[in-house]
């Protein structure tokens, strides 16, 4: 590819960052992270990437486990599961179940996600994966194929282990997946609820389930070696969603700073889309092939989380003077760059739309003879 040449093609009209000028009072807290949930892109944080434990947020990625095996099938949340001998000794909040005690899915995960049970989600865990030793392999296995590298588990409960951590930004991700489960809607948006018909009550720590409008999850916890950490998510009407991850704050500080992050998203964000028009770009020439020109066009374009305020994004187009056939459609030719400011805010290839066959002297003599039997 030869005589690469830059251009600024366009000014897409999408609004970019203007900062809030707010004194903002600072969130007492080890780190903390914003994060929209579709894209994935994190708005704020403080030391997102600083390894610490979260305490019984852990729970959040065994319930995402869990989530995936009701989608796929494996059982449903009227399936009916009976405990275990493991249940015996269980620490911590538990429902009071005993070796032989049958219960549903569903008021297993409202004793989980209302009621921190660490009992129910021993039954859960095993129905999932046999033992609890392989449920927390799995809870690995796939942290790591979320591309969660600062994450760490050694149990589904979140009993305080040393070993065990992860940070807020990849918490944010767990959360943002647990987004796409409108199945757990319920459970997560429920303060408080009652099982094993009606014996045993359940109130969630999270308090923000009951006073924000905005909630669809997830969990608030507190222990003396972990501090206040809770993570958050908020809907707006039109679908947009927040993640918050608040991680080590001070006592009474994790649910008012998540929510307040929550809202700063809404206030401050919006999502939106590149909208590049293909018909922007000219087509490309062709040396050597049967046709002069190749039409080209962006392989994708993408939602981006912009903050609101008045400005526009600057797109610049790499593309080459001329090609040489054979040219293949999808082949890439060049690459449009999206910049906030000069901030890089997205990156797309720009591929072929079309075949060009090579010309052939076969191909001439055929045309010619065509134009001659004309």
């Amino acid at each position: 590819m030869k005589n690469i040449m830059i251009c600024v093609v366009m000014m897409v009209s999408l609004l970019f960052a203007v900062k809030s000028e707010k004194n903002e009072a600072p969130i007492k807290a080890s780190s903390y992270s914003l994060v929209e949930a579709e894209t994935g892109t994190v708005l704020e944080q403080s030391n997102g990437d600083k390894q610490m434990n979260p305490g019984y947020l852990t729970k959040l990625m065994s319930l995402l486990l869990i989530a995936e095996d009701i989608e796929t099938g494996k059982y449903t949340t009227d399936t009916l599961l009976t405990a275990s001998g493991s249940v015996t000794g269980t620490k911590g909040a538990v429902v009071w179940l005993e070796q032989g005690d049958p219960m549903t899915v569903d008021e297993l995960l409202k004793s989980v996600i209302i009621g921190n049970a660490n009992d129910a989600l021993t039954v859960l865990a095993e129905a999932s994966q046999g033992t609890v030793e392989k449920f927390v392999m799995r809870m690995n296995s796939e942290a790591f194929d979320l591309g969660l590298r600062n994450t760490a588990f050694y149990s589904p409960y979140g009993y305080y282990d040393s070993r065990e951590v992860t940070t807020a930004n990849d918490l944010a991700k767990i959360c943002a997946e647990l987004s796409r489960y409108e199945q757990l809607l319920p459970y997560f948006t429920t303060w408080r609820d009652f099982v094993r018909e009606g014996g045993v009550e359940l109130v969630s720590e999270n308090t923000l389930a009951r006073t924000y409008q905005r909630h669809i999850g997830f969990k608030a916890c507190h222990s003396e070696q972990s501090g206040y950490c809770a993570a958050e998510g908020a809907r707006s009407e039109n679908g947009t969603t927040f993640i918050a991850v608040v991680l080590g704050a001070d006592d009474g500080e994790s649910l008012a700073a998540v929510k307040n992050l929550c809202n700063k998203g809404f206030s401050e964000y919006k999502v939106t889309a590149t909208m590049f028009p293909d018909e922007m770009l000219m087509p490309v020439k062709v040396k050597g092939g049967i046709d002069l020109a190749v039409p080209v066009r962006l392989a994708d374009q993408s939602t981006l989380v912009v903050p609101k305020g008045v400005g526009e994004l600057k797109t610049v187009v790499v593309i080459p003077d001329f090609v040489s056939a054979p040219v293949e459609k999808g082949q890439i030719l060049g690459m449009a760059a999206f910049y906030n400011g000069k901030t890089l805010v997205y990156e797309s290839d720009i591929i072929a739309d079309d075949d060009v066959k090579l010309l052939s002297y076969a191909y001439v003599l055929k045309k010619m003879l065509s134009n001659v039997s004309k």
